[in-house]
């Protein structure tokens, strides 16, 4: 005999209960079935609703009883014929009418009792499993309708009774025992106590109705149909790549049910898991899908995946109880769980330190208030004579909870599951995990829910791909080749590396957007059209409040104000990569606080493009200094823009024309002067220091400036002007050296802890003579490199350059 229980969603409807009933002819045709239905979807939530109106005298609970009338009116329209319908539509009217009646008596009263909750809750499931016998029976099934209620006694515990097993499995079997049908059709969740008041077993009880009869007949297996394809690794509805479960364990399945798994009511595994009968949990909407096979049968060894899933429980409240009078007292653990069972209120997760100085417990946030005056009142004395802190209360918090039978004695797990959360800022509230240790749970933030369970379903459910969000700001000349690039090399990142980019947000100094799921490139050409007005601030905000994993926020401007927004990025553990040169040379407390502040949130800030653009400056510094080596010296050619100008500069053409030309090539900032004042390089050398481990500020930096001072002054149409006028003077520059037989070329320099820029004459066998075009050079004396120096050349400017070197900081900052 197998077990057959239906929820609401499965008789939501006549065109969902023809769904139903097909799949109960399909297993009536080979096993005799006993079929458990739960209320029409909506309907116990419309009585509950309708009572608490009428205790009010809200006599809008008149207008929901007619809707939930004419609604069961209605299925039995549409599911029996005409001549049927007479008998079946008075029955449905007189319980109407009934219940009805008590609603009055509730309005009258103004008072509404859980015994009274669990007579008018009883209603539904009585009304839409008589319907449904009606229509199997007109169907021509050996049908009889089975008062399941009366069979399944409890105490007097309203609205959530404990069953009396024995006497239950005694009346299901006698009443089987006499009732030899194909189909037997009767109502969950509801009972009866021992004078034969109407109980309820739940919120969910539908499921316990028919995992207690499966038990009472040992039957061949329990099916639960619902709206879904049995159990996933993840809430769908956080988790765009939830995994549906094959198999799972009696204990995998009750930890996840009771943390949040709402396919299936936790009290409802013990029954079969004690008689071994298998439980399938199947989709009435897809009933050939395969579903989850809850049983003792798994073989843990023979399962690869570490973890079953991930669950998760919202509208969590933390109470914590402190104080010294608790240590090496005695008693106090069950005077305060006492004091919460004597108010009915549910304990979900328990963390006691080791110093028993403190317990803490997470309750629903529903029971905050009086859990909180019933624990203050308990330890009364105890709070005036100071040895207990009054009850500390948390709220908005959730628990997620991370189950498997195959993380038993695996070392490694613990630090997975942290490591993943810490590395995208999600503090851990409380930590609980049993000896059985199949159940890791966590109390964090609401707010960071979803955040926490995508993170780690990607960890141990997703390892093939790793998401990466990425907001962009700055989307110029080198920004607009970096997301061209972006696009092009990802089906590479997905296959090679398991990273797979998203370009969440774009911002220029006009227009900004976000989209979670990724911009993609026909999107991206038009962009700006539908984007909203850009704020940096607002950026950011918008950012820390998406709260996505893996999210790396990338500058590719050269604004001031932005980098005033990295400090609340990286407290958010959001990672950062800067082509921007601002903040690695701001003040040198300012660019501490950005490293520590990364460094203390678990994320990066990594600036490579900096110096250097694509070339490897930064991090060969990097690396040598992790090695134990030291900088002793710097010596450099670092502004691929000055380099390409005095590469460039012949006295043929005017030194106007030249920089006119760099600029329209792409190698100078919209301000030219940025670049030719030498205060871009002073930075330059100014961050290599710094990260060489020297405390440099930027006002300690020589420049000797080339310029003269009124091209500094006015627009840039009047600094090229100013050039034009002063031509006698570059050319002058150009003349000395090479009467020296040497170049010009804009060189920086660090020496014995001190930094100077500025344009020298350089002699054909110096390191930096043969430098053409735009490359850099940086040449580096360190004690392992001391004879034979270490030397960086490349190109240091240009738009395809700048971007790659950023996109390999985008790569390694996850």
């Amino acid at each position: 005999m197998k077990i057959l229980k239906f929820g609401g969603t499965s008789v939501a409807s006549s065109q969902n209960i023809l769904l139903t009933e097909n799949i109960i002819k399909k297993e009536s045709v080979k096993n005799k079935v006993v079929v458990i239905v739960s209320a029409l979807h909506g309907v116990t939530d419309g009585l509950i609703k309708a009572a608490e109106y009428a205790s009010v005298k809200n006599e809008s609970y008149l207008s929901i009883l007619k809707e939930l009338e004419e609604k069961h009116l209605q299925l039995v329209k549409e599911l029996l014929p005409v001549p049927e319908q007479s008998s079946w539509l008075s029955f449905t009217k007189k319980h109407f009418n009934d219940i009805e009646e008590i609603y009055n008596g509730i309005f009258v009263l103004g008072e509404l009792t859980d015994r009274i909750k669990d007579k008018i809750a009883s209603y539904g499931e009585h009304l839409s499993s008589s319907i449904i016998s009606a229509r199997l029976q007109y169907e021509g099934l050996d049908c009889v309708w089975m008062n399941s209620a009366a069979l399944i006694k409890t105490d007097g515990r309203f609205t959530n009774a404990k069953v009396n097993i024995a006497l239950t499995e005694k009346n299901i079997q006698e009443f089987l025992k006499n009732h030899k049908n194909q189909v037997i059709i009767g109502p969950g969740f509801i009972a009866r106590d021992e004078n034969g008041n109407a109980t309820t077993l739940g919120r969910g009880g539908s499921d316990y109705t028919a995992s207690l009869i499966a038990a009472a007949i040992h039957a061949e297996e329990l099916q639960i149909w619902t709206d879904v394809s049995g159990m996933m690794t993840a809430d769908p509805r956080l988790v765009s790549h939830a995994k549906p479960i094959s198999e799972i364990s009696y204990h995998e399945a009750m930890e996840l049910s009771h943390f949040g798994a709402k396919v299936l009511y936790p009290p409802s595994i013990q029954p079969v898991m004690s008689k071994n009968i298998d439980l399938t949990i199947k989709n009435t909407f897809d009933p050939e899908a395969p579903g989850t096979l809850v049983s003792h049968h798994v073989k843990v060894e023979d399962k690869q995946q570490l973890a079953a899933g991930i669950s998760n429980m919202s509208n969590i409240v933390l109470l914590t109880l402190e104080g010294s009078g608790m240590v090496g007292i005695p008693g106090i653990s069950a005077k305060l769980f006492q004091c919460l069972n004597h108010e009915k209120i549910n304990v979900i997760l328990i963390t006691q330190g080791s110093s028993e100085h403190s317990i803490t417990i997470a309750i629903n946030e529903k029971e905050r208030i009086i859990a909180e005056n019933a624990i203050n009142l308990s330890f009364a004395d105890d709070i005036n004579l100071k040895r207990i802190a009054p009850v500390k209360i948390e709220n908005k918090l959730s628990i997620v909870a991370l189950v498997g039978e195959n993380m038993k004695n695996r070392s490694g797990v613990s630090a997975r599951m942290f490591g993943c959360l810490g590395n995208n800022g999600i503090n851990i509230r409380a930590i609980a995990q049993g000896s059985s240790e199949r159940n890791i749970s966590i109390v964090i933030s609401e707010n960071d829910s979803k955040k926490a369970v995508n993170v780690l379903h990607e960890e141990f459910f997703e390892s093939e791909i790793k998401q990466v969000h990425l907001y962009l700001c700055g989307t110029g000349n080198v920004g607009s080749k970096l997301v061209q690039q972006i696009y092009d090399q990802n089906p590479y990142l997905r296959e090679n590396l398991l990273i797979n980019l998203r370009i969440a947000g774009l911002s220029n100094s006009r227009r900004m957007i976000f989209a979670d799921k990724g911009i993609s490139r026909e999107e991206y050409d038009n962009w700006a059209a539908y984007g909203q007005e850009a704020s940096i601030n607002a950026f950011a905000e918008e950012i820390i409040s998406r709260n996505l994993r893996n999210s790396v926020f990338v500058d590719i401007t050269a604004s001031s104000e932005i980098p005033e927004i990295y400090e609340k990025l990286l407290k958010r553990s959001v990672n950062i990569v800067a082509c921007n040169k601002i903040a690695a040379s701001s003040g040198f407390e300012q660019y501490k606080t950005l490293k520590n502040t990364a460094r203390n949130h678990s994320c990066n800030f990594y600036f490579e493009t900096n110096v250097g653009a694509g070339l490897p400056v930064i991090g060969t510094i990097n690396d040598l200094i992790k090695s134990g080596d030291k900088i002793i010296s710097i010596e450099a050619v670092l502004s691929g823009t000055l380099n390409f100008v005095f590469n460039h500069y012949d006295g043929n053409k005017t030194f106007s024309e030249v920089v006119a030309q760099t600029q329209r090539e792409g190698y100078t900032e919209p301000d030219p002067r940025l670049d030719l004042s030498g205060t871009d390089v002073a930075r330059k050398i100014l961050i290599l220091a710094r990260e060489a481990g020297y405390p440099l500020q930027f006002e300690e930096i020589e420049n000797i400036s080339f310029l003269p001072e009124a091209c500094m002054q006015g627009s840039v149409e009047n600094f090229y002007t100013k050039l034009s006028e002063h031509e006698s003077h570059f050319k002058s520059l150009f003349t000395a050296a090479q009467k020296e037989g040497k170049i010009l070329k804009y060189t920086a320099e660090f020496k014995n802890g001190k930094a100077k820029v500025g344009l020298q004459h350089i002699a054909p066998g110096n390191d930096l003579f043969h430098l053409y075009g735009k490359d850099n050079i940086v040449i580096f004396k360190t004690l392992r490199y001391s004879e034979q120096p270490l030397v960086v050349k490349g190109a240091g400017a240009g738009a395809e350059v700048t971007a790659s070197g950023v996109f390999a900081d985008i790569i390694r900052s996850v």
